[in-house]
This record gives structure tokens, sequence and C-alpha cells, in this order.
């Protein structure tokens, strides 16, 4: 009988292959979040928040805190003329409930900064006693796609950011994730706090960006609402930073 010949793998190149197609699953693990590796990144002791919109539906503020939940960030507004239609209810059911909340801009790359700020201004009104204002700057529809020039959106949240800073007489938070830092922060606004989208890996591993508030998940699931979406976004407070140090006084 012949011999076939067996074309031979050397032990190195069979161990690299293994080790790829491991990184490989890994990798597709987390960026599904079959995997959340964050949350073994969370210390005891960390101060949990969560943040709500219109498709968390009736939300339950006592259940949320029950739930080891210690802050909240609301939605407010969008653009120059959207309000969420659970804002006013959700911000006095915070309010009656002792939990510290703040209310957050989804920012339009479409319209003025200006009046982006004013409408949130007229929806919000007087924050003494609330977390400081934040505005959500993500790309949307087809924004990443096509992105709009980087001078334009810095000058639009430029305005944004002063126009709430004049009203509110603090900094507001800055909300986005990795694409939005290459693309439009980079530096121009080092001086104000940052809430870190980065929810496939730490923050400190996948921006390497100073951060206030980190949400550390989308995939969240607790007992305190019933919305449409059964997921909920968490996220931490820096351990050096304290829930007082955000507050509008």
């Amino acid at each position: 009988m012949a011999k076939t010949n067996k074309r031979h793998i050397p032990r190195r190149l069979r161990i690299f292959f293994i080790f790829a197609v491991i990184l490989s699953a890994l990798a597709i693990l987390m960026k599904t979040q079959v995997i959340r590796i964050n949350q073994f990144f969370i210390k005891d002791g960390s101060v949990v928040g969560a943040d709500i919109a219109r498709y968390q539906g009736d939300v339950n503020m006592e259940k949320l805190s029950g739930e080891g939940i210690q802050f909240l960030y609301i939605k407010a507004t969008e653009g120059s003329s959207h309000t969420d239609i659970r804002f006013e209810e959700n911000m006095q059911k915070a309010r009656e409930a002792g939990m510290p909340a703040g209310a957050y801009h989804f920012f339009s790359m479409d319209s003025s900064g200006a009046k982006q700020a004013q409408h949130y201004i007229e929806t919000v009104g007087d924050l003494n006693g609330c977390l400081c204002p934040a505005v959500d700057v993500e790309f949307y529809g087809d924004k990443q796609d096509n992105p709009p020039p980087a001078e334009s959106v810095r000058a639009e949240l430029h305005a944004f950011l002063a126009t709430l800073e004049e009203e509110y007489h603090v900094k507001p938070v800055i909300y986005c994730g990795r694409a939005i830092l290459d693309a439009y922060i980079d530096d121009t606004f080092d001086d104000y706090p940052f809430w870190i989208r980065s929810v496939y890996a730490p923050v400190r591993f996948a921006t390497g960006h100073k951060w206030t508030i980190w949400q550390y998940t989308d995939h969240g699931r607790l007992e305190g609402y019933s919305g449409i979406e059964t997921h909920i976004d968490l996220d931490v407070l820096h351990p050096d930073t304290e829930l007082d140090d955000l507050i509008v006084q």
C-alpha cells in the first residue's frame, strides 16, 4: 500500500492559529456582549447610575434604588425642537424619590448649537440641586458614513456648551464614544468633564481618555422599568469624583 504524504505543520504555527481563533471568537463574544467583561472592572462600593429615556416606559425610582442605582441621567431634549415625552414625569419621580438626577440633550449636527441650548433651557428650567447638564454627542442616521466637517460640529458644540454654562454656571458633561472622540473632540474640549461610552472593553483600554462617568454597558437588566426596551444603560462614577461634585448649586 502506498504511503500518503502528510504535510507537517510546525507546532508554533498550530499554536498561533489556535490562539488567533480563540482571540477572534472572544472579540465576537465581547462585541455582541455575550461576554460582558466590563462588569468585572466595577469595584464594590462604586457609585453606579443609569441613563433613561422614553424607551424605558414607566420607571419605578424606588426599585431602581433598591437595585443599586445611585444616580440617573434622564433624556430631556434632542435637536432644537424635540422633547422626550417622559422627561417631566421622570424628573418629578426622581425628585420625589430623592434620586440624584440630571437632564441630558441629544446633540444634532444639523441645527444651531445656540438654538439647541435654548430649547434645552426652556424645557429643563432650573437645575439647582440636580446633576449638571449633559450633552450626548454621537453619530446618527448616515452621519458615520458621511461625517459632517469637524470645524462646523465643534463650533456648534462650543456654542451649545457656552450657552448652557452661562445659564447654569457649571460646565456640562460631554457624553461620547471613541468614534466621536477621534472625529471631533481631540483636545478641543479638554476642560469639560467627560461621560465616556465604552461597552465592549474597560474605558481606560478602549479610549485612554480622561473620564468622569463611564457607560460600561448598554445591556443592563433591572426590574424598575416597563418600557419597550428591555435593556438599560448602566454607568459608573470615576472613583476620584463625588456625586456632590456634579450638583448644580
